[in-house]
């Protein structure tokens, strides 16, 4: 395990149970949190983007104001759902966002998932080509998004300018140079994992993903990576790819710990439907005292696989508490991980 790094959904409601009542208060605590993570050296802050809930959405502002403030940590997305997306207005803010934090965005992209509306990404005035699904939509617009970030020319120069331009074909500006280099996929399957491999990007799989095989969850993660991998081998790729998996993982170390996460020792995975056709693993969440934690995470297979791990963090619990959590995972399970 090379990196291990924060995922926050961001969510907020008004319950006076809730650190985070508002939108803004998520937006600043999630700014806090990757500064202290960042302190605490945890290696990357990411965010979940949902759109028509009281979670994150907008990713950008959040992401540049987050670089403004850090200096060396990884600041991701996990992910943004491409079906909402116009690649070109996206390229502009992503490049900008990462010229400002320095080159240190990972951004995780995706098909997106069911959202809280029906066709939500209708109201965003989008819709499929004919014969296509909305999924189709979104890899599109991820591959068109790829297209125009390697800063190549395609617009025709008007011969009377306000100002002057280059010589060439006009490409997006800002033009973050690596950034292309730096987009991962958010795979549901071990198909999509295999396509993201294909076109260069790097993998992000989390606690979901289409039960293929009825093997743990873990498992059948682990074989999905082991596949995008002999695909990007296959595809003539030079670099080697980055490859993050997601978890809840709580290490039990006083009283707050146990009270909030101590009663889900010895979970497990659980099945669901994602929509009506798509049968679907969730990953299971993991609470122990620090010496079975370690022993429970080696047996883990994805894991090992992967060189980047994200750690689900309940953000309504407050920035304090937060940190706390990811400490407690940096210095006493983290270490036995092989993680520095």
């Amino acid at each position: 395990m090379k990196k291990i790094g924060f995922l926050s959904f961001g969510h907020w409601t008004p319950s006076p149970q809730s650190q985070t009542r508002s939108a803004a208060d998520t937006l600043l605590q999630s700014i806090e949190l990757a500064v202290a993570a960042e302190e605490l050296g945890a290696d990357g802050a990411y965010f979940r983007v949902h759109h028509f809930a009281r979670q994150l959405a907008s990713p950008f502002p959040l992401l540049a104001a987050v670089g403004a403030r850090t200096s060396r940590i990884e600041i991701g997305t996990a992910v943004i759902d491409m079906r909402y997306e116009n690649p070109f207005y996206m390229v502009e803010d992503a490049s900008a966002a990462d010229l400002i934090a320095g080159g240190r965005l990972q951004l995780g992209i995706s098909r997106g998932s069911p959202e809280q509306v029906i066709d939500g990404w209708r109201y965003f005035g989008y819709r499929p080509a004919d014969g296509q699904s909305d999924a189709d939509m979104g890899r599109r617009h991820a591959e068109v998004f790829l297209d125009l970030l390697r800063g190549e020319g395609f617009a025709q120069p008007n011969p009377q300018p306000m100002f002057p331009n280059p010589p060439g074909l006009l490409r997006l500006e800002p033009h973050s140079e690596g950034l292309r280099e730096r987009i991962c996929w958010g795979a549901g399957s071990n198909a999509t994992a295999v396509w993201a491999a294909q076109l260069g990007m790097n993998l992000q799989s989390s606690t979901l993903k289409n039960d293929e095989t009825g093997e743990a969850f873990h498992v059948q993660q682990a074989a999905q990576i082991r596949a995008y991998r002999a695909a990007w081998n296959e595809a003539g790729h030079t670099r080697t790819p980055r490859v993050s998996v997601s978890r809840s993982i709580f290490a039990l170390i006083d009283d707050r710990d146990r009270a909030y996460f101590g009663g889900e020792r010895g979970g497990e995975d659980q099945i669901g439907f994602i929509d009506p056709r798509t049968r679907a693993i969730f990953g299971r969440s993991y609470a122990a005292e620090p010496d079975v934690l370690i022993e429970q995470l080696r047996q883990d297979e994805a894991i090992a696989e992967a060189d980047t791990l994200l750690l689900t963090v309940p953000n309504q619990l407050g920035v304090a508490y937060c940190a706390h959590a990811i400490e407690a995972i940096l210095t006493h399970v983290a270490p036995a991980l092989g993680w520095r």
